[in-house]
């Protein structure tokens, strides 16, 4: 019986970490999850334009999931701020 309530808070724990994770930091994870494997796609698909190290995996991964979730993020943040300052 004890096994099961322990397996039942690990599991909720991540979802509750979730819940209270703002909507603007879940759009930029969500963006810069899609960047991350758009640039494992460019890198795996055309290997005549990339180097094949790990470290230029690494790097394409790096910049663009880094660029695309701080972007979206700084959007969504900024509609929130002016959804706030209507009400």
């Amino acid at each position: 019986m004890e096994h099961d309530s322990s397996r039942e808070t690990s599991v909720s724990r991540p979802r509750s970490l979730w819940k209270r994770i703002s909507g603007p930091i879940k759009i930029g994870m969500l963006f810069a999850i899609i960047a991350a494997l758009m640039a494992l796609v460019g890198w795996i698909a055309r290997p005549t334009y990339t180097s094949r190290s790990l470290l230029s995996l690494f790097l394409a991964i790096v910049i663009s999931a880094g660029t695309w979730g701080l972007v979206s993020w700084a959007i969504a943040a900024a509609a929130v701020e002016v959804s706030r300052d209507e009400e």
